[in-house]
């Protein structure tokens, strides 16, 4: 991709988005990219998330990709919040400091509001209270530093892919229990790690797989699950493929090759090349939990953050990621369209409907 003025308007009419904004700050090392997508449902809210980009083109793609995904999870759950996405080029660990995510927070503060910073990859807590020194906007903060922070979200993510993989359970199985199945969870990380145990204590035969072969074998020791290599996890049945690490593992070469009945995950954008691999799995009959609508418990915890709303209201509307990947698979069926196909359109239905009473 280019970056010439033309291409980057023309991406961004493609997709759909407002507002584009770099800041660029030698002083303190910073290079960031704050993407906004659509704000009709309410102001925009996205990670920051911070990796050594090879290209400016590289990072301007995945801050738009990020923040129309933002835009459609937060409407196909029923939030009043718009997509957004901060990317900062570097390395986490070697070019991360105080002053340049405090120099991020002052740039949000002049957006007015639009955009609500939250954790994404690269990012912690710590980094978010670096942020909050210089703006209010911002979410997923510990109580102790803001009253209504809900800490850490994890739990509340891998609640939500629960939530979706019992809902596929009961259009494949007619029940939605998952004792007894066979499920693979691909990323042990900290929402892979509560996604297992949530399945085990139901007893679901977990199956764990992870790039550090060392926290595999960790996780899978702890939770009584079996390890399989990480280039191996296409070699096996399964009843649930949960991929739980980076986006991408779910691609045309993949998908033909699979041997599980589900896939249902945490990481963001499973899907490479989407309207190709959709339609794999939907000739395959393979029903995919679109992962923008199953992971979006971390973002529910954010807005019950923003609404000063408590726990009980956010495991509430977690739980609601039930029927609404319910409502997905029924209209995928009765339209003869893939699950992401239908999902999307649900979500476009609610920003269209709402854009109708907000002119």
């Amino acid at each position: 991709m280019s970056t010439s003025q033309n291409s980057i308007f023309e991406l961004m009419s493609q997709s759909g988005h407002q507002n584009l904004f770099f800041c660029n700050d030698e002083l303190v090392g910073l290079k960031a990219i704050v993407a906004i997508h659509d704000t009709t449902l309410g102001p925009a809210i996205g990670g920051v998330r911070m990796l050594p980009y090879e290209t400016t083109e590289e990072a301007i793609e995945d801050a738009l990709r990020l923040s129309k995904a933002i835009t459609y999870k937060s409407a196909i759950t029923g939030l009043n919040l718009g997509g957004g996405s901060a990317v900062i080029i570097g390395n986490s660990r070697l070019d991360k400091s105080e002053v340049l995510l405090r120099r991020l927070g002052q740039f949000i503060e002049g957006l007015n509001g639009n955009f609500i910073a939250s954790l994404d990859v690269g990012t912690t807590q710590r980094d978010l209270e670096y942020i909050y020194t210089e703006t209010d906007h911002v979410a997923g903060l510990p109580k102790a530093i803001h009253g209504s922070g809900v800490g850490d979200t994890s739990i509340f993510a891998a609640q939500g892919v629960y939530f979706g993989i019992k809902a596929c359970l009961k259009e494949l199985y007619g029940s939605e229990s998952v004792a007894g199945k066979k499920v693979i969870v691909h990323g042990v990380g900290s929402v892979g790690e509560r996604l297992i145990a949530m399945l085990r204590e139901e007893n679901a035969r977990v199956y764990v797989s992870d790039i550090t072969e060392e926290k595999m074998l960790k996780v899978a020791a702890k939770y009584k699950a079996e390890p399989i290599p990480y280039n191996e996890v296409f070699d096996h049945e399964f009843d649930v493929y949960s991929p739980c690490a980076l986006g991408g593992t779910v691609n045309p070469e993949s998908a033909k090759k699979m041997q599980c009945k589900i896939i249902a995950g945490s990481a963001n954008n499973q899907l490479k090349d989407e309207v190709v691999t959709s339609a794999i799995l939907h000739e395959r009959g393979i029903l995919y939990a679109p992962d923008y609508l199953i992971n979006a418990g971390a973002l529910i915890s954010c807005y019950s953050e923003i609404q000063n709303y408590g726990v009980d209201h956010t495991e509430f509307v977690i739980k609601n990621i039930y029927n609404a990947t319910r409502d997905v698979l029924k209209k995928s069926k009765e339209e003869n369209i893939s699950t992401f196909e239908a999902a999307n359109r649900i979500a476009e239905k609610r920003i269209q409907d709402i854009k109708k009473i907000k002119r």
